[in-house]
């Protein structure tokens, strides 16, 4: 990468950790967003079983960037996305559905856009003093990628419409308690933090994994009856993977919890 780069990348064993340095403050747009899903597919492809989505910069990010807005009311925007040439609902709906886990490590202001990107990753860790929330209504606007729904899924219809609504930021405990976000750790600790839990979901079954991530997208979007009906074809990844191999000779052999997995 070079010093320019929005994306910063390091690898950790099998796990990639991305981070955001578009300066001054990450704002999400079509430079950090195209740059990360290219991350995203390269850890991807070259064999990475878990990634951590973090900022390089103050802050994990301050929203989207204004200069889109004004496209958009110029009427050069993407109907579906603040500003022209990108689709930020097709961008969540891709980091959603990549089939590995994806760590969000939250520090600082996550505002707007940075709020709607963490809530797209399958865990969410953040700093104590992380300042966290949808705040698009002091522009006249609500969350534009899709944050309200995915704010519905996590705490339910009256919080999301509080957080969409009045605009304020929130600390981490606050929406740990209410099950936005998964967990909430000293600042000091949370890069150390993220990278073990990326890395004990990296060591684990990826095909499970993968398999269990398209049946909650299913679940959540469509509801319990049409996951049901489409387990068993979502299953039949794992009955041929290496993994449940390793997993089934290790417990008959040592016992439960100490499989290692290949990751196929």
């Amino acid at each position: 990468m070079t010093d320019s780069a929005p994306i910063a990348r390091e690898r950790h064993g099998l796990v990639t950790v991305l981070s955001m340095v578009h300066k001054p403050y990450n704002l999400i747009g079509p430079t950090l967003i195209n740059a990360l899903l290219a991350e995203l597919r390269e850890a991807q492809n070259t064999g990475s079983r878990a990634i951590v989505i973090r900022s390089g910069l103050r802050h994990f990010s301050a929203g989207a960037d204004l200069a889109l807005f004004g496209a958009r009311l110029e009427g050069k925007g993407n109907g579906g996305a603040p500003g022209g040439g990108w689709s930020g609902i097709d961008f969540l709906k891709e980091v959603e559905l990549l089939p590995i886990p994806l760590v969000a490590s939250v520090n600082g202001v996550c505002l707007g856009g940075g709020v709607e990107l963490a809530l797209a990753c399958d865990y969410i860790i953040a700093g104590n003093s992380a300042k966290i929330g949808s705040v698009e209504s002091a522009l006249g606007l609500h969350p534009l990628m899709g944050g309200i729904q995915r704010q519905v899924q996590r705490i339910g219809m009256a919080r999301a419409k509080e957080m969409s609504m009045l605009g304020r930021r929130y600390d981490a405990a606050t929406l740990e308690r209410w099950g936005l976000i998964n967990h909430v750790v000293p600042d000091d600790v949370l890069d150390k933090t993220a990278l073990a839990i990326a890395e004990e979901l990296a060591h684990g079954p990826t095909v499970a994994h993968a398999a269990t991530k398209q049946v909650a997208y299913i679940a959540a979007n469509q509801g319990v009856r049409a996951a049901d009906e489409q387990m068993g074809k979502l299953q039949e990844p794992i009955w041929a993977s290496d993994d449940l191999r390793a997993g089934l000779t290790s417990f008959r052999q040592n016992g439960p919890g100490l499989a290692k997995f290949a990751g196929r």
